[in-house]
């Protein structure tokens, strides 16, 4: 069973990822509402996989990322950008995040995100 830290500030969108990953098979280890909180919990944590979005406060999920790899130079992360981000995106591809989903994102983009990792 795989471990997920869900990271994003949106507590309605941390509860329905929440549900989604639970009722998927996967064990849900932890929650973050900003990139920081984020960073630290993967630390304490170590989840296989982190599902990030991309535009979180304090510090943005690109950011985390990168910190994120610094400690951990395979953490599986996967981020959440908006339609349009795409600078971000790219950003975040060459950063070594392991799949990017784009909003509106069904449940299958996440769960196959997952999996893939």
């Amino acid at each position: 069973m795989k471990s997920v830290l869900i990271v994003d500030d949106s507590r309605v969108s941390r509860k329905m990822i929440r549900n989604l990953i639970a009722h998927s098979g996967f064990e849900v280890v932890g929650e973050a509402i900003d990139g920081r909180e984020g960073l630290e919990l993967y630390v304490k944590l170590s989840p296989d996989v982190v599902v990030m979005d991309i535009t979180i406060p304090e510090m943005n999920g690109l950011d985390s990322l990168m910190k994120i790899k610094e400690h951990d130079p395979d953490a599986r992360v996967i981020l959440i950008a908006e339609e349009g981000q795409d600078q971000e995106k790219e950003e975040a591809r060459k950063a070594g995040a392991v799949a990017l989903v784009t909003k509106p994102y069904s449940d299958e983009d996440i769960l196959y995100a997952i999996r893939m990792c």
